[in-house]
């Protein structure tokens, strides 16, 4: 069965080499030119991923995101700008984007982030539960608890549990986090992102996320998870 991707972009020439290149790969892509479009069409059918412009008629698309991730967690969002800053790829990626793609770009670049977020969004791989202290997660299931209640990760911040708890006791690099997590991608050679990440996985998972339990801060290193 094909992935569903939903293409958000006041630029209708773009949409139209989107759903054109997308399909050519076997995706099936719905294209809206306005926030108010992509809502209805979501309304309709629910994409698997979501291709989000920055700049919308109707909606900043940073504030979309957000609100998105408050309904949706688990579908994967890539952010598509013109902005190419990092302090611009920090805030799109704080507002809850897996990933973020700068205009323009090329489509094997977009492919293969879409690959690689779907595949975290659905991991095939691993099937068993494991538990770490009071978290635990259902591979199969894609659903983390803590405490028996259940939180929402984005697909990059579930890839993120997984590889500490299968690593649990281990310095691990920002560079290291970097190749496992983001392997697809050369523009997270910057260590912000990746403490990004960190910093809104620890205030889903710890009791006191200034103070956390599991993922802790090792000087010099990076980051180890302890449990």
């Amino acid at each position: 069965m094909s992935n569903n991707i939903l293409a958000v972009d006041d630029d209708r020439d773009i949409l139209k080499v989107l759903k054109a290149n997308l399909e050519l790969h076997d995706y099936e892509v719905d294209t809206a030119d306005c926030w108010a479009a992509a809502q209805k069409i979501m309304s309709i059918r629910p994409p698997d991923l979501i291709l989000l412009d920055v700049m919308l008629p109707d909606g900043d698309g940073m504030e979309i995101c957000r609100d998105l991730r408050k309904v949706l967690p688990e579908i994967p969002i890539i952010m598509l700008t013109a902005k190419d800053k990092v302090s611009d790829k920090v805030i799109g990626l704080e507002s809850g984007a897996d990933d973020y793609v700068v205009k323009p770009f090329e489509t094997l670049e977009l492919l293969a982030r879409i690959k690689a977020c779907l595949r975290r969004a659905c991991p095939s791989a691993a099937k068993e539960k494991v538990a770490a202290g009071n978290i635990r997660v259902d591979h199969k299931k894609h659903i983390v608890t803590v405490s028996g209640k259940k939180v929402d990760l984005t697909p990059r911040e579930f890839e993120l549990l997984c590889f500490f708890i299968n690593h649990r006791g281990e310095a691990l690099s920002r560079e290291t986090i970097r190749k496992n997590i983001w392997r697809d991608s050369n523009i997270y050679s910057w260590s912000r992102v990746i403490d990004v990440h960190i910093q809104h996985l620890r205030q889903k998972i710890e009791k006191d996320p200034s103070n956390p339990k599991y993922v802790l801060t090792v000087p010099g290193a990076g980051y180890r998870f302890m449990d």
